[in-house]
């Protein structure tokens, strides 16, 4: 492991924590937390070069996993999850990988993180592919579950990349791509659920809806693949025919259930 300084381990820049008045501890969380998008898009290049490579794959019928422990697996499956409704995509092509599995996404597994052998395992047992992408996500960069998984991905020819909040950690190293984003020392010392979450969130947002956009899963500014899985939704698709299309609610609402998706009745709706 080379000599690197945990900055998520760093104490905090506030004491004395139990002392403050609840409005000081908010404002306080708040301020740091204002820290988080810059440090961001400090890594807007490392993103873009993930993104761009990963379009490529993908179009190819590669897919995307990620793979963490704790809060940064959970955060992963997040992700993962919000494909299939929010761009139409199957359950099968982004897909989020818990150390422990689907048991530790609400109760934490001991020791599920420190095994440097299961997470290529869970990746094999998915028939891992060379066109596949694999997302490491470590707010340490040391966690052995994820670094047990990004080595030998890279290995295989597969497209790898490291979310961390140490720079010069093991996992930027191992990636292909290391995408470090330096937040600082957290609120609470060594609590990566907070800025180094946060950080993790923004950057997954970042990576996924860039690449449905790429890859041709929004038009215009809307999301026209989406499931219309719940009253909400469909009225939603039905106000953005009205926009897209020119009609009035009622008629968008009998278009959609013709086509049953707003992509198809644009595509296809004549009037």
């Amino acid at each position: 492991m080379s000599n690197f300084k945990k900055i998520t381990e760093i104490a905090s820049s506030h004491d004395n924590l139990e002392l403050m008045s609840t409005a000081d501890l908010l404002n306080r969380i708040n301020m740091e937390d204002q820290q988080v998008p810059m440090a961001v898009m400090n890594v807007i290049p490392q993103i873009e070069k993930l993104v761009n490579a990963l379009t490529e794959r993908f179009l190819k019928g590669g897919r995307l996993f990620y793979i963490g422990a704790g809060t940064s697996g959970r955060l992963g499956i997040l992700d993962a999850s919000e494909i299939p409704p929010t761009f139409g995509l199957p359950h099968d092509r982004v897909i989020g990988i818990i150390a422990g599995g689907d048991g530790a996404i609400r109760k934490a597994v001991e020791f599920a993180e420190d095994d440097t052998e299961q997470a290529w395992k869970d990746l094999q047992k998915l028939d891992i592919d060379v066109l596949d992408t694999v997302v490491g996500i470590a707010a340490s960069g040391t966690t052995p579950y994820v670094l047990g998984g990004i080595h030998p991905a890279r290995e295989q020819g597969l497209l790898t990349a490291g979310i961390t909040n140490n720079p010069g950690s093991p996992l930027a190293l191992a990636a292909e791509i290391a995408i470090a984003v330096n937040v600082g020392p957290e609120f609470v010392t060594g609590s990566t659920r907070m800025k180094s979450g946060t950080s993790q969130k923004l950057v997954l947002n970042m990576i996924s809806t860039a690449l449905m956009i790429r890859i041709g899963r929004v038009k215009g500014n809307k999301m026209v693949n989406m499931q219309l899985s719940n009253n909400k939704l469909v009225d939603r698709g039905t106000r953005y025919l009205m926009e897209g299309l020119q009609l009035d609610y009622e008629e968008a609402s009998r278009v959609l259930k013709e086509y049953g998706s707003v992509k198809k009745a644009m595509d296809n709706y004549k009037k």
